[in-house]
């Protein structure tokens, strides 16, 4: 895994988003150049899917809620568009990246965590989405305080 460098972060609001709000709809699209190593990090009402590309390896997440209160979920397109990758080396590498797109979307939208501190400690939900059913998982991946890189 590559270390978290907030110098090659770039954050961009869109219309309906600010800083601090809403809560719901808050929905997250984190890309990647491989040349240069940026992350680029699109807050919004909707995803950024024009910023998406055919490989499908960016992070999608959103905030949701159900009985227990609020909650982050993410979803990650294993298999890719069009299936050329391999699944399984597709898995492992968003696997080793999944923490540093935590850390980036952590540091990216701080403003809102401590406009909302009660966020940092509730539960990520991964969902890794495969045809294949081996890696088509549900997983917990722990609170965004395991990912916020201002206290390391």
């Amino acid at each position: 895994m590559r270390l978290f460098n907030p110098d090659k972060l770039m954050v961009d609001y869109r219309v309906g988003v600010t800083p601090t709000h809403p809560i719901i709809p808050r929905c997250y699209t984190l890309t990647h150049s491989d040349t240069t190593g940026e992350l680029f990090l699109t807050i919004g009402t909707k995803y950024a899917l024009d910023q998406t590309t055919e490989a499908r390896d960016e992070v999608l997440g959103e905030w949701m809620m159900n009985h227990e209160g609020y909650f982050f979920f993410i979803y990650l397109y294993v298999d890719g568009a069009d299936g050329s990758m391999n699944t399984s080396i597709r898995n492992r590498i968003f696997r080793n990246e999944l923490p540093l797109a935590l850390e980036a979307i952590r540091y990216g939208d701080s403003r809102f965590f401590n406009s909302h501190p009660i966020l940092d400690n509730r539960p990520i939900y991964v969902h890794f989405r495969s045809m294949n059913p081996r890696y088509d998982e549900l997983e917990y991946w722990g609170h965004f305080s395991d990912y916020d890189i201002t206290y390391i």
